[in-house]
């Protein structure tokens, strides 16, 4: 199968899928994420795949949603689909919430590897999968995002924090709060990765398969999925009240901009971290 936003190969019992649009630093299209997908089905069909591993090409995760590059626009203007209306509102529950609640769901573990930035959507798709491994560069961007499992993922106190001010989490932070398993030196991260990987491919898949299930369900009857149903709902509300205005003419959200001027040290209280300069 051939692909154009992602690269895909299976090594031993690991399928690698990679994000591949580092010019954009991996922004999310409507066709990387259609790939994606079939990079899913592809790696859970394969029975030699024991683990999935998704990671980011040119040393960034996910720059977040694709907000209107040269190859999104044309995608989205032979799509033809309206800002308004049921064929919108479809168009944007499939990318933001089925696809990812599909993905959590997949019958085989899955894994983030995340390097570098890891924003909005590159967070909503870190929260989709079992495991996130990240390397101790790596910058972690929530919000009140589509897929909204944040108060899950930090829990609910920390979520409001975070929300209110926009910011950054760090990598150690992140897995202090519960969000990421473990940390890593860059030149470590995918050596340590893929041995974790291998080692997971050693269990029996039934008793991986069904463990994954029974902590999956774990969360759903705590409320997981159907808060997930009422977040998109909660998003779709504040998008239309321009909750969520773009900035520097479309090329950011305000939360963003807001976190990367944080960076900088443009922001009260705030001195520049090393490394602020490179900005998505």
């Amino acid at each position: 199968m051939e692909f154009e936003d992602l690269l895909y190969r299976v090594d031993g019992p690991i399928a690698w899928v990679t994000f591949n649009r580092p010019q954009y630093r991996n922004a999310q299209s409507w066709r990387l994420l259609d790939e994606y997908d079939r990079a899913m089905d592809l790696a859970v069909a394969d029975p030699a795949v024991r683990v999935i591993i998704t990671r980011g090409a040119g040393g960034n995760f996910s720059s977040g949603h694709d907000l209107g590059t040269p190859e999104q626009a044309a995608d989205r203007a032979a799509r033809g689909i309206a800002d308004a209306g049921i064929e919108f509102y479809e168009n944007f529950r499939h990318y933001n919430l089925d696809l990812l609640v599909k993905w959590r769901n997949a019958p085989k573990p899955t894994i983030a590897m995340v390097e570098g930035y890891c924003i909005f959507a590159g967070w909503m798709m870190a929260a989709c999968v079992d495991l996130v491994f990240a390397a101790r560069n790596a910058l972690f961007l929530p919000a009140m995002l589509e897929y909204f499992s944040l108060p899950y993922d930090v829990g609910v106190r920390k979520a409001k924090e975070l929300m209110f001010e926009s910011r950054f989490l760090t990598a150690e932070e992140a897995m202090q709060l519960g969000f990421v398993n473990r940390v890593y030196e860059p030149e470590e991260l995918e050596r340590e990765t893929a041995g974790y990987a291998l080692r997971v491919a050693e269990n029996n898949p039934v008793v991986v398969r069904l463990s994954k299930a029974a902590a999956n369900r774990a969360q759903d009857l705590m409320g997981y999925s159907a808060f997930l149903d009422a977040g998109l709902s909660d998003y779709l509300v504040m998008m239309a009240n321009r909750g969520e205005a773009r900035t520097r003419g479309g090329r950011r959200l305000g939360g963003v901009e807001l976190a990367i001027r944080g960076l900088r040290g443009e922001r009260p209280g705030l001195t520049p971290r090393a490394g602020g300069e490179a900005a998505p």
